[in-house]
């Protein structure tokens, strides 16, 4: 019977700083690009977000994190265009303040 040790046999004949390498480079294969948005679905977002803020209704927003896209679901308590950013108030109270460059989508949730 063969008994392969995978990996660890290898391991051993590799310098650290290569160790480190491989695993740097599996780690940035799990990174996601940004999304590039054109200036419709910039219009449709900038009307979901007025309707949101007007009637008080939850959304959901796709919104890209330490490079990664992430879900955020709240209510959208204000809008700052000077600053940029999107203040958020999830359903547990916590206050987000997400970029507008950052967002990937803004649908309103049913």
């Amino acid at each position: 019977m063969i008994r392969d040790r995978g990996k660890i046999k290898w391991t051993s004949m590799m310098l650290p700083e290569h160790v480190k390498m491989l695993r740097d480079w599996a780690e940035e294969d799990s990174f996601e690009k940004r999304r590039e948005l054109d200036e419709q679905e910039f219009e449709m977002m900038n009307e979901v977000v007025t309707e949101a803020m007007e009637y008080s209704r939850s959304v959901l927003i796709t919104h890209y994190e330490r490079k990664q896209h992430r879900l955020l679901m709240g209510e959208i308590q204000h809008a700052d265009s000077i600053e940029g950013k999107l203040r958020v108030v999830d359903r547990f109270g916590e206050v987000h303040a997400i970029r507008l460059a950052d967002i990937a989508d803004i649908r309103i949730d049913e």
